[in-house]
Formats: C-alpha cells, sequence, structure tokens
C-alpha cells in the first residue's frame, strides 16, 4: 500500500461557515466562500484513500471553499521525514506511525479514521512455502516501519517467530510484489493494488492477510497543531468533502472506483478485486470509532510496535484522536 506545513507557505485564512450536517453519515450542504482556503495533504497511492481522487475529480474540495493540493510520495519514511519537518499541513498515515510520530516527539493529531484493511494488505510467498513457518531462513522483502513491516511482525508472532528468524530483505511496497515474481525473494509482503498485480503476474500465493487480524492495518488522517489552531474550519470543510465524496461512491459505485483505479494507476479488473478488501469509513462511523471503539486496536497496534522493538511506550488514544472536527 503505497501507503506533511510548508514553513514559507503563507495562507489567507477565512473561516468557513458550515451547515449543520444531517442524520447519519450524509455531508450538510455546500458552503460557500469567495477565496479557497489551501490545505497541503502528504499521500501515498493507496485505495484507502480513494475518496480524496473523487473529491478532487468531482470538485468537492471547492464545493467546500477548499484548495487541497494532494501530494504522493511512495515510501511511509519520506512521508514521515517530510511530515516531521513540517512540509504539509497534514497528511494520510497509516494509524501505526502516528505512534512512531508521537515516541520520536513529533506532535499530530488524528482528525478522522479512513480505511480498514482486511485482505488489501497481505504476505505473498512463492512455490514452495505454504506456512508462515516455511518463511524461517527465506528472504522476505517488505518496507521498514510500514504497514508491511506491522503485518508480518505481528504474523510471525503468532508462530513464534520475529523478524531474526527470516532474512530480512528492505525495499518499497510497490517493489516488493516484482521481486517476488522475479524470483529475488522467496515472500514480499505489500497491499494493493500491488497485491493483485502480483497475483496476475506469476505463481504467487497469499500465505497471511490483515484479515486474520481486524484492526491491526488502518489509516487515520492527522494534522499539525499549527494547521489545527489556524485552519479547524477549513479542516471541517475539508471532512464534510470526505463524506462528499463517500457519498458519491456510494451512489455512483462503477464511476468512484474507476476515478480511484485510475488514481493509484491499477487496471480496473485488478482494481475491483482489490477493492473487496478495504473498508471506508463515513463520519458517523467515525464518531463510534473515536468514542472508544479504536482504543482495543490501537493497543494491539501499539503492542506490534514494542514487539519489534520501533517504540518503548503506546501514547493513550485520547491524546491522539481528536474528534473534535466531525461536524
Amino acid at each position: 500500500m503505497l501507503r506533511l506545513r510548508s514553513l514559507l507557505l503563507t495562507v489567507v485564512l477565512i473561516g468557513v461557515l458550515l451547515a449543520s450536517s444531517g442524520c447519519g453519515g450524509k455531508a450538510a450542504p455546500a458552503t460557500q466562500k469567495a477565496t479557497p482556503v489551501t490545505l497541503k495533504l502528504a499521500t501515498q497511492p493507496w485505495i484507502g484513500y480513494g475518496p480524496w481522487y473523487i473529491a478532487q475529480e468531482k470538485g468537492f474540495f471547492a464545493r467546500r471553499g477548499l484548495n487541497v493540493e494532494l501530494v504522493s510520495f511512495n515510501t511511509d519514511q519520506d512521508l514521515n521525514a517530510g511530515l516531521a519537518a513540517g512540509q504539509f499541513d497534514g497528511a494520510n498515515i497509516a494509524t501505526h506511525t502516528s505512534i512512531l510520530l508521537a515516541n520520536a516527539n513529533v506532535p499530530v493529531k488524528a482528525v478522522l479514521v479512513m480505511d480498514l484493511s482486511m485482505a488489501a494488505d497481505a504476505i505473498l510467498a512463492g512455490p514452495g512455502i505454504a506456512s508462515l513457518e516455511d518463511l524461517r531462513g527465506k528472504k522476505v522483502a517488505y518496507e521498514e516501519g510500514s504497514t508491511s513491516d506491522i503485518l508480518l511482525t505481528y504474523a510471525l508472532s503468532t508462530v513464534g517467530m520475529t523478524k531474526d528468524d527470516i532474512q530480512p530483505v528492505p525495499m518499497p511496497a510497490d517493489a516488493a510484489g516484482s521481486a517476488l515474481i522475479a524470483g529475488k525473494v522467496d515472500a514480499a509482503v505489500t497491499y494493493e493494488p500491488y497485491i493483485s498485480a502480483a497475483l496476475s503476474q506469476g505463481n504467487v500465493n497469499v500465505l497471511y492477510t490483515a484479515g486474520e487480524k481486524p484492526g491491526l492495518i488502518s489509516d487515520v488522517l492527522v494534522f499539525t497543531p499549527q494547521a489545527l489552531e489556524e485552519k479547524g474550519e477549513a479542516i471541517r470543510a475539508l471532512l464534510l468533502a470526505w463524506q462528499d465524496a463517500v457519498d458519491f461512491l456510494e451512489s455512483n459505485p462503477e464511476e468512484g472506483q474507476a476515478i480511484i483505479a485510475k488514481a493509484v494507476d491499477s487496471p480496473m479488473d485488478e482494481f475491483q478485486a482489490a477493492w473487496q478488501g478495504v473498508k471506508i469509513y463515513d463520519l458517523a462511523e467515525n464518531k463510534k470509532l473515536m468514542s472508544g471503539e479504536i482504543q482495543s486496536a490501537y493497543e494491539a497496534i501499539g503492542e506490534v510496535l514494542k514487539l519489534s522493538g520501533e517504540v518503548e511506550s503506546i501514547p493513550d488514544p485520547a491524546t491522539i484522536f481528536d474528534p473534535a472536527y466531525l461536524p
């Protein structure tokens, strides 16, 4: 799954007049603004971020009085470095990344849970590998510090193994599947659309998916404290644009999915298979998640990070998740 605010960026801040939201997850009526507020978001070509591509394509950002710049990265490392350096207002990141950032004293707040991955993150294996135990001593490609790292660490722990029992081959998620197809590694950990691409090209099987531990792999929208203070109303409008896109996707599934598939550069047949492995959350569901449901999953993710030695402590979810920006 190719799965950050500029210090020099000057933005005229104009308050956004928000109409009260309707029942359920439906967004409120569009707001009118004379001058759009700019929000710069770091992202990656991951299908779980799909509603943003719809919002951009269908004009929902502009409708909400926003000028949203989506800046795409191919690796978590580069995106996280930019976020820590203050190059963006906010970012789409894996939930576990918020724990890493908190331990690195990089303050961010999560204002939206965007998606949950089930079959859309997976460990793929070549011929002769039929179980996790078969990975012992084998070359496994994955991106360090990413959702792939989380999934691999957790999966190995279920059979009493650690990454010390394999031969790690660090590489970006988009290259891991290709390395497996080419026979350069014995297994690869990646996400959609790269899973479907690998399965369509070679003698590859799915060894383990995120669905084995629901909640382990998810993604959140985070913002820096400065952005929240200076552009709070624009961020509320951004969440309404997300809901606009989710509503459009529900009403126009073929067109909405086609927009996402194009944005992540995935053939439609591969995309449709990948799409089945992702759950997109609307704003009403976010209210439930942030009222307590996210806590157990967050703690489970933190335990995996502690197991791998990447963090020393798990922050209180209440210090990370902020439902105040949900309409």
